[in-house]
C-alpha cells in the first residue's frame, strides 16, 4: 500500500479553506463576505436613491424585479451558473453574493426614502434648499434606520452564503465542511459549521451596533 495515496486527500481537504487562488494570497485573508457586502452597499444604495427620483420612478419595478431575480434563484445554483459563465474563483463568488444580497438593501432604501413625509421635503424646498440638499440633509438622514436594517439583513445573508464559495475554488469556511464529509470526520464538519454560525452571529451583532451608532439622534 502506498502511504502517499492515503495521506494526500486529508491534507488537501483540510487545507481547502486556506487554498491559494487568483493572485496567490490565501482567500480567507481577503474576507470574501466583507468585499461582497461593501460592493452591495455601493451598488444598492445609489440605485435605490435613483429609483425614488421622480424621473426614474417608471423603472422602479424593473430594478426591484432584477433584485428579486437574484434572490429567487437558490444561492448554490446562482454561484454555479456564474461559475459556468465566468469561470471559478474569488470574484465570481463575490458577484454571486452581491446579486444575492442586493434586494434587502435596495428595497429598504426605496421604502425608507418613500416613507419620508412629503411635507418635510416641501418645507425644506421652501427654505431655499436644492433637491440635492433636500436629499442629503432631510431624506437620507430620516431613511437611515430603514436602510441600515436592510444592510444588516444583507450582511447576515452574505456571511451565511459565503461558505458556498468553496465549491468554485474561492476559499472560505465551506471547505472545512466538505472536507469533514469526505473524510468521514463529523468533528471537522461540526467545527467549521460552528465557526460559520458564529461568524454569522457576529455579523448580525456588528450590524446592530452600526444601526445604533449611525442612527441620527432624535430618531
Amino acid at each position: 500500500m502506498r502511504c502517499r495515496g492515503f495521506t494526500d486527500p486529508p491534507v488537501t481537504g483540510v487545507r481547502a479553506p486556506f487554498r491559494r487562488s487568483g493572485d496567490g494570497r490565501p482567500a480567507p485573508l481577503r474576507a470574501i463576505w466583507l468585499v461582497a457586502t461593501a460592493l452591495t452597499i455601493a451598488i444598492a444604495v445609489p440605485l435605490g436613491v435613483l429609483l425614488t427620483r421622480p424621473f426614474a420612478r417608471w423603472i422602479k419595478p424593473i430594478g426591484l424585479g432584477l433584485g428579486n431575480f437574484g434572490q429567487a434563484i437558490p444561492s448554490i445554483g446562482l454561484i454555479v451558473l456564474l461559475a459556468l459563465w465566468l469561470g471559478i474563483g474569488f470574484w465570481t463568488a463575490v458577484i454571486g453574493l452581491v446579486a444575492y444580497a442586493t434586494l434587502p438593501i435596495l428595497r429598504n432604501t426605496i421604502v425608507g426614502l418613500d416613507g419620508v413625509d412629503p411635507a418635510l421635503k416641501e418645507a425644506a424646498r421652501g427654505m431655499g434648499m436644492s433637491r440635492v440638499a433636500v436629499l442629503g440633509r432631510v431624506e437620507l438622514p430620516l431613511a437611515v434606520p430603514v436602510i441600515l436594517a436592510g444592510v444588516r439583513t444583507a450582511l447576515v445573508l452574505t456571511v451565511a452564503t459565503a461558505a458556498l464559495a468553496t465549491f468554485i475554488d474561492a476559499g472560505g469556511l465551506g471547505g472545512g465542511l466538505v472536507a469533514g464529509i469526505k473524510l468521514n470526520r463529523p468533528s471537522l464538519s461540526l467545527t467549521f459549521g460552528v465557526l460559520a454560525a458564529v461568524l454569522a452571529l457576529f455579523a448580525d451583532w456588528v450590524g446592530g451596533v452600526a444601526e445604533e451608532v449611525l442612527r441620527p439622534r432624535g430618531l
